[in-house]
């Protein structure tokens, strides 16, 4: 086991990373959600550009498994230290330059181009840190500890969605809605660069993890990860897939769809809805500790399982208690969403990494993650405003449970060898 001052710089790397990466991706959806719709899109009507703003959304879920093919080719071949490094710089560079964009007035159809690139950038960049910050940590983990290490890149969602939309509170509280409009937004994306410049500071002076260097040690690296980890372990990365799906639903409909959904259709203030979602994602992070705990315990599957069945079950309550017309009730709702998010998220950072062996651990980890953000986050904000426009926010439910079955028949399938 490593000293306790190395163990305490691996899992600081690991969360702080993701949380500097998360920021970014959750102001953009936060942004996406209050003013990209009316500032990057010409006028026909408020719902036509809200979902234009949300189809960029989900241009960085399509970059996703194009990083995690990158990223995790270099991750494989050449460490996972430079890799996550690149990951970032890249990821925060795409963020940062956001705030610069000129609006559709200004700048015509060049503006959401712009837009467009930068978004591929961020969705580039996160395609893979995800998997190197949980290799980071559960390849560092002492025997029995594999959950509860891998459990600090999951908290870095929690800690960047804080992060994001309080600052985005506090912007609402200090400016008027002409200010924030005009250039307020942009502020959270030039703290973009700060925030950056920690997580490098705190990454460069990691060295390569033990199963790494192992894996180094017996073998050459592989040529072609993709290509390898396709071939011998094509179950795990299907299976890995679908079993990720219900995390990123749960997630963007109790976040980007939600806070969309209830400040124009619902009508809540913009900053009383931040204040409540933030006070949900302390229950996400409550409930990320308690997977990892419990997956240590018994194991992360198990774990995820339970999560699922149980947020099936949710997508049921989210009607009558999303459009209750109670912000009371649409707390509650949103903090048990996200209790079952911390279930269903908490244990992927040991699950995961432990389906694929170390010399192809970070592309099998990242395509699984990230083609599983496709079908679980991509579109969900843009058909969920669909549904709920269609037929209520009882389809919307359906919709959530849906895909809770999809990632519990994924993981019911896919029983790992030592079980």
């Amino acid at each position: 086991m490593t000293d306790k001052a190395t163990t305490r710089r691996v899992l600081t790397a690991s969360l702080v990373g993701t949380a500097v990466e998360f920021y970014d991706f959750y102001i953009y959806a936060t942004a996406a959600s209050l003013v990209f719709g009316p500032l990057f899109f010409p006028s026909s009507s408020p719902t036509a550009q809200l979902l234009s703003s949300y189809a960029t959304f989900a241009i960085a879920f399509i970059a996703r498994p194009v990083g995690a093919v990158f990223f995790g080719h270099f991750g494989d071949r050449i460490g996972r230290k430079s890799t996550l490094v690149a990951s970032l710089l890249l990821m925060g560079g795409s963020t940062t330059a956001i705030a610069f964009l000129p609006g559709y007035a200004m700048a015509g159809w060049i503006a959401p181009l712009l837009l467009c690139i930068l978004r591929f950038g961020q969705g580039f960049g996160l395609g893979g840190e995800w998997g190197g910050a949980a290799l980071l940590a559960v390849e560092n983990a002492p025997p029995g500890w594999k959950a509860r290490f891998g459990m600090f890149p999951q908290l870095g969602a929690p800690v960047g969605f804080i992060a994001a939309n309080g600052l985005f509170l506090i912007l609402g509280l200090t400016l008027t809605s002409e200010q924030f409009f005009s250039w307020g937004w942009r502020i959270p994306f030039l703290l973009s660069a700060v925030l950056v410049a920690i997580g490098l500071w705190v990454r460069l002076s990691l060295t390569e993890t033990p199963a790494f260097k192992a894996a180094l040690e017996e073998a050459p690296p592989p040529t072609v990860p993709l290509g390898e980890v396709m071939r011998t372990n094509w179950r795990e990365v299907l299976g890995g897939t679908f079993g990720v799906v219900a995390c990123f639903c749960i997630y963007y409909i109790s976040t980007a769809f939600a806070l969309g959904y209830g400040t124009k259709t619902l009508g809540y203030s913009r900053e009383a809805f931040l204040g409540v979602q933030l006070i949900a994602i302390l229950f996400m992070a409550g409930g990320i500790i308690w997977a990892g705990y419990w997956s240590d315990a018994t194991n992360p599957r198990r774990v995820l399982m339970i999560g699922c069945a149980l947020a099936v079950l949710g997508g049921f309550a989210l009607a009558p208690l999303l459009g209750s017309g109670s912000l009371l009730l649409v707390g509650a709702f949103l903090s048990v969403a996200m209790v079952l998010m911390g279930l269903v998220y908490g244990p992927l950072g040991a699950w995961l990494p432990g389906l694929f062996p170390a010399r192809v651990r970070y592309t099998g980890a990242s395509v699984a993650f990230n083609v599983g953000g496709i079908i679980g986050g991509g579109m969900t904000p843009l058909i969920a405003e669909g549904l709920a426009k269609a037929g209520g926010l009882t389809y919307v439910g359906y919709y959530l449970s849906a895909a809770c079955v999809l990632s519990l028949v994924a993981l019911l399938l896919l029983k790992p060898k030592a079980e």
